[in-house]
């Protein structure tokens, strides 16, 4: 299952870096990756998970988010440097590392995390459409198919082009949640104190759910197959040490700037959840339809505004969707090229996984006549899912990094080494723990 090609060959050593210039000079050059896999940090996903969070246990779950933001950041830059040390990328080196039989389980997972990311996409835009056009949800989950063309339409300018048109629309996404929270007039210090840990997570059945639903909709599998692979896009000499790790450096720093707009975004949704759910019938709100109409009914704004307000939050949704659709893609890609070195034309590879991805969401609103809070509950349950579909990614990632023969000077650190085995036994133990507690309950 070895891979015989250039990681993404199609823009692997293609945009061009400032070596000569100032650091800032050089950072800005480097600035981009960091756009796209921030992507998956915002998706679909994360609103629900972090919305419902805030609706059902107030700023509680602040802390889940901010341990969360911490370690992704830590598990990307573990990604970059595996991608710029080795030239692979973590589905190629996943697939090097293991033996055949175990490296095909671990792709059979890795696709189904990238569906299960797949569907927050769909669902998320679907609404959106239904929100600012009254489109029946089953409608735009089969208009979504569309997204292909829009993709291949997009790549057809190069690849910066598709990281700006990324970083507008999550700067457009950030601006505008901003100004929501600062209506929703949050309380301030009932929110940080959400930002230190409480034990009712871990002894809380419903809240540890909603907690490792939002540890999935972070740190998500399909990300760390992506970074490993976009960072290598860049112009650096990949015959040279110190070239090497000027490299890992400055995408490192792209990396953490991204992911800590990415962390603000969250949190702005939990807090905008909170503000407006908190202490009312909890179990029938925190989803999109509900923030949606209590954003367009809210007594403060006034009719006009409360109108300009909701529509504004139904474009980000459709904004966010339409940035994963992109990440998502490509990741589906890099994961089909590196692990079973099979390459398939964008728009046949996007139909497949899009179109395995309705599925579940047709039969969804086929048996439940429409539900909009039964798609929003399949949407949380996508994010559960991945988040028990990391450690599959993890451990190679993990390992990989640790191999002083693959990774060179580049190796991990001891404490690098302890903060990953860490994530990776804690999450397996909240998982299996999780799963029993749900199977106890049927």
């Amino acid at each position: 299952m070895q891979a015989s090609r250039k990681s993404l060959e199609e823009i692997n050593n293609t945009v061009s870096v400032n070596k000569e210039g100032k650091a800032s000079q050089k950072l800005l050059s480097y600035l981009g990756p960091g756009l796209l896999v921030a992507v998956g940090y915002m998706d679909p996903g994360n609103w629900i998970t972090s919305m419902q969070g805030g609706a059902q246990f107030g700023y509680t779950l602040l802390f889940v988010i901010l341990l969360s933001s911490i370690a992704a950041m830590i598990l990307q830059s573990m990604t970059v440097r595996l991608g710029i040390a080795t030239g692979d990328d973590l589905a190629q080196a996943t697939s090097r590392y293991l033996n055949k039989p175990l490296a095909f389980v671990f792709w059979i997972i890795a696709e189904l995390a990238i569906i299960a990311t797949d569907i927050a996409e769909v669902i998320g835009s679907a609404i959106a459409l239904d929100l600012l056009f009254n489109i029946p949800l089953i409608v735009g989950a089969i208009i979504t198919v569309l997204d292909v063309f829009l993709l291949l339409f997009i790549m057809r300018f190069g690849f910066r082009k598709i990281e700006a048109i990324v970083g507008v629309l999550i700067f457009t996404v950030l601006v505008i949640f901003v100004f929501e929270v600062f209506v929703a007039s949050p309380h301030v210090n009932a929110m940080l104190e959400g930002f230190l840990p409480s034990k009712t997570i871990i002894t809380n059945h419903s809240i540890l759910f909603i907690a490792l639903g939002i540890v999935g909709a972070t740190i998500m599998p399909h990300n760390l197959y992506l970074h490993s692979s976009i960072v290598q896009s860049r112009m650096y000499d990949r015959n040279k040490e110190e070239s090497k790790a000027e490299a890992i450096k400055y995408a490192i720093m792209d990396s953490n700037i991204q992911l800590g707009i990415a962390f603000i975004i969250n949190c702005l949704l939990l807090v905008l959840g909170a503000a407006l759910f908190y202490g009312m019938d909890s179990d029938k709100l925190g989803g999109f339809y509900d923030l949606y109409n209590a954003l367009h009914h809210q007594p403060l704004l006034g009719a006009t505004m409360g109108a300009v307000m909701s529509t504004l939050f139904a474009i980000a949704l459709l904004a966010s969707g339409q940035n994963s659709t992109i990440t998502g893609t490509i990741a589906g890609q890099i994961v089909m090229e590196g692990f079973i070195n099979l390459r398939l034309p964008n728009w046949l590879r996007r139909l497949v996984t899009r179109g395995l991805a309705i599925l579940p969401i047709i039969l969804c609103l086929i048996i439940y006549k429409g539900s909009e809070a039964k798609m929003e509950e399949l949407l949380v349950f996508s994010q559960v899912f991945l988040s028990i579909a990391l450690p599959f990614t993890l451990i190679p990632l993990q390992l990989a990094t640790n191999n002083r023969k693959m990774m060179g000077k580049f190796k991990n650190k001891i404490w690098i080494n302890i903060v990953s085995w860490s994530l990776i036994i804690i999450l397996s133990i909240l998982n299996i723990y999780l799963i029993y507690e749900t199977f106890q309950e049927l």
